[in-house]
């Protein structure tokens, strides 16, 4: 069984965030591999162990987004492709899911994992936009996975219970944080990541040339400061007139 896992190396989620001029997230403090990535990675290789095969990562980043997949790799992953292009830098969701798709494409695998949205963008868009480009059905937010032949079955959260949803592969699947507890990567798996393959490509590799954005962040602003709330006293005849009339004005009702 062929695995893809998309893995991103993100401004370290513990440490303050800022902004470039262009309303870019600034990269330039400490980075690591996207804990939400790490449960993909997990799962790939629990479905590995299950069912042979190998787990390969692509993720598409600057130079040292190659520490991303090292990590990867320590945790047991079998090679890794880096997409890597000063053209790419600020690329909007589409173009990361277009390059993505070309990296992954010639790989033909079985089940490609993403986790369901990045933590610097969260957006969400990429995995529903790499399975239209992929061409494969895609089953979101998955707790749980199962592979039988070449039927994949996820059971999906929700707020009343599970819902039970399966598709034939290939196939794309998003996972959640709770799917599995990503395992710690071994002094063995760590020496032996050294060795495994991380290989390179640029868009021209991919036969990709970047258009205009698809989408562009005009302006932030910071969010407002929560304003004081109004104390309503009840003297026991008209304190549910005073509440409506407040609900009124804010349109609530």
């Amino acid at each position: 069984m062929k695995i893809v896992v998309t893995v991103k190396q993100v401004p370290d989620p513990n440490a303050a965030q800022g902004l470039e001029s262009d309303n870019t997230i600034a990269r330039d403090k400490e980075v690591v591999l996207d804990p939400g990535d790490e449960y993909g990675i997990e799962e790939g290789l629990l479905l590995k162990e299950a069912h042979g095969g190998e787990v390969i990562l692509v993720s598409m980043g600057p130079e040292k987004a190659r520490d991303a997949i090292r990590k990867g790799l320590s945790m047991g992953a079998d090679r890794g492709i880096l997409i890597t292009d000063d053209a790419l830098s600020g690329a909007d969701a589409l173009l990361t899911a277009q390059a993505l798709a070309a990296a992954i494409k010639p790989e033909s695998p079985d089940l490609v994992i993403c986790a369901t949205e990045s933590y610097d963008g969260s957006t969400g868009m990429v995995p529903p936009m790499l399975a239209e480009l992929l061409d494969m059905p895609q089953l979101t937010i998955a707790k749980s996975v199962e592979v039988s032949g070449d039927k994949v079955t996820v059971h999906r959260q929700t707020e009343d219970g599970f819902q039970v949803v399966e598709a034939t592969t290939p196939c794309l699947v998003t996972v959640t944080a709770g799917i599995a507890e990503p395992r710690y990567a071994s002094l063995k798996g760590i020496m032996a990541a050294r060795s495994k393959e991380v290989k390179q490509v640029g868009l021209s590799d991919l036969g990709i040339e970047k258009g205009e954005p698809a989408e562009t962040v005009v302006s932030i602003s910071d969010a407002e400061t929560r304003q004081a709330g109004e104390v309503v006293e009840d003297d026991g005849s008209s304190g549910v007139e005073k509440i409506m009339a407040v609900l009124v004005t804010a349109k609530v009702v």
